[in-house]
């Protein structure tokens, strides 16, 4: 189709400024870039048919619809979403008048990434002004922009935001907590393990891959971090002996570096790999990026570049709420209800600080994390053994990220558990701490705490966080996925509507425990305590493993 002929943008600058949050603390300016210096900046391009793409999600999703599991190819939801000739043709001609060189789109054509000086870039964009940073645990160098730019009025229209300007790369918010101090080894478990996992969820040695159907999973981290082969090939031969495993990676997308192991990435996919165990495992991996790339927008892209994904997805990522600009949050979203359209089943770490605190005005109140507050993702939280080192029921963990959206609205398919929990809960925080109408998370949870890696060939005891549960309870949703596609089923695929009219049916229900929250005089430091049914702390609660294959498999 021959987009129409399209007169010059009108580029004075509109009154729409793309405001963000002062650069994180953590990372400190080396100075202004060099005006010649290359820049990648990605353009996400207005999408049309949002509307329809949310009722076609909701469609294929829920176990009551007709539609149900008959989930979009890439190719549908591209024709669906894919922006106006008249946006594709308007963007394009700026960014050529503006020397953008070397522009890469994706099947959906929503997003296009090019690469520009760093003059031109400031050119194109009133009011961004390019600086050299350095942060983080690595001291990762990267190119943002103090300021917020601004669109020219013409472009609003068309373009979302521009990514590769003001999110710095995330940090781990991994723990490893002291050796707790343990007297008499009799029946006791020392930090959790696969073994451990497969206990207390109920894997037998049977329930494994098949290795005979194209089922596959893939975990996604975003930190400057490597796993390495031999450490999962180590980690597999001191925790692995008694179940059926994969003993390498099936494919690494994005680039492995050659630096030293990270303990985030190795967690994910170790755990992922054994308690989905068997089953062909992805790794997307973002080191060795260029300066001014988001990992984060690097992995929704290859999502809508790639025809055939893995069915299941675990992130360990998340980032404040309150930091994200409205037009970016709200495009995120979108990209996850696209891959929700698709069957893909995306899992979110919740978050390691609870409840979350901010102030606002000189007042307290909780701070949810985004993508765990999106109502396309499963969110998954922590929990800790009640005995520590006996295999017991859990509790709460109190760092379990949990709480409610302050930009999502609460969804349908939730409506009659957080309204229950809203009007039964003995413990409830003031109400301005948090915003009650608001999407509420986790939706599920695993246990988080004491984990033992193996990274850099050493084995590290005591990790904990929701990164570690995450992974656990996705590689359990590939092991009931094997099932399905071995009996003709299609897989799971976006599991919350289904999840809550089953009122959680086939997971543990954790009900003791509170997680952390504002250290203040009114709330003191507790967020929600966790109570029979759905709470804001541990979901609908972690996985037995029988019981949940029996509700998940049919229809």
């Amino acid at each position: 189709m021959i987009p129409p002929k399209v007169s010059a943008p009108n580029l004075e600058p509109s009154m729409t400024n793309i405001f963000h949050l002062p650069p994180n603390q953590s990372w400190v300016s080396l100075g202004r870039a060099d005006p010649e210096e290359e820049l990648s900046l990605t353009f996400a391009l207005r999408q049309q048919n949002v509307e329809r793409l949310s009722e076609l999600v909701q469609a294929v999703s829920d176990p009551s619809s007709p539609q149900y599991g008959k989930y979009l190819t890439l190719e549908n939801v591209a024709d669906l979403v894919r922006p106006s000739p008249l946006t594709l043709h308007t963007v394009q001609k700026w960014l050529l008048a503006a020397g953008a060189r070397k522009c890469h789109s994706v099947i959906t054509q929503d997003f296009l990434t090019c690469w520009l000086s760093i003059r031109q870039a400031e050119l194109l964009l009133p009011g961004a002004e390019f600086h050299h940073y350095v942060g983080g645990p690595t001291e990762t160098h990267v190119v943002r922009s103090p300021h917020p730019y601004q669109l020219p009025q013409a472009l609003a229209p068309h373009v979302d935001f521009v990514g590769g300007l003001h999110r710095f790369p995330p940090t781990s918010s991994l723990r490893q907590s002291p050796e707790p101090q343990v007297t008499g080894t009799v029946g006791l478990h020392l930090g959790v393990t696969p073994s451990v996992i497969r206990k207390r969820y109920n894997l037998t040695s049977q329930d494994v891959g098949s290795g005979t159907s194209n089922n596959s999973q893939a975990c996604a981290q975003f930190l400057e971090q490597y796993f390495h082969d031999s450490d999962l090939a180590q980690f597999m031969r001191l925790f692995g002996g008694n179940f059926a495993h994969q003993a390498s990676v099936a494919r690494v997308v994005g680039q492995q570096g050659r630096g030293r192991a990270g303990i985030e990435a190795s967690l994910d996919v170790q755990y992922l790999m054994s308690a989905g165990a068997n089953i062909s495992t992805w790794v997307y991996s973002s080191p060795g990026r260029h300066e001014g790339q988001e990992p984060f927008l690097q992995w929704l892209m290859l999502l809508s570049n790639e025809s055939a994904l893995p069915h299941v997805h675990t992130v360990s990522y998340g980032d404040d709420e309150d930091s994200l600009s409205s037009a970016y949050i709200q495009r995120v979203n979108t990209e996850l209800m696209k891959a929700a359209a698709r069957g893909l089943t995306l899992l979110f770490a919740s978050g390691d600080s609870g409840a979350g605190c901010w102030s606002v005005s000189g007042r307290h109140q909780f701070r949810p994390t985004f993508p765990a507050s999106s109502p396309y993702v499963t969110t998954v939280g922590g929990t800790s053994f009640q005995e520590p080192f006996l295999i017991t029921n859990e509790i709460v963990d109190y760092i379990s990220g949990g709480g409610f959206s302050n930009v999502f609205p609460r969804p349908s398919y939730q409506e009659e558990a957080v309204t229950k929990f809203l009007s039964s809960s003995p413990h409830l925080p003031p109400s301005s701490y948090f915003n009650a109408s608001g999407r509420a998370y986790p939706d599920v949870a695993a246990l988080s705490d004491g984990y033992w890696v193996v990274s850099n060939r050493v084995p590290i005891p005591w990790v904990s966080g929701t990164s570690a549960s995450t992974p656990v309870f996705g590689g359990i949703l590939s092991l009931i996925n094997e099932h399905r596609i071995l009996s003709g089923r299609p897989p799971l695929g976006f599991l919350n509507p289904r999840l809550y009219q089953q009122h959680g049916a086939g997971l543990f229900d954790v009900t003791r425990g509170c997680h952390e929250s504002c250290l203040d005089e009114e709330v003191e430091g507790q967020g929600f305590c966790s109570g029979p049914g759905w709470d804001p702390v541990t979901g609908w609660g972690t996985p037995n493993f029988p019981a949940l294959l029996k509700t998940l498999l049919n229809p």
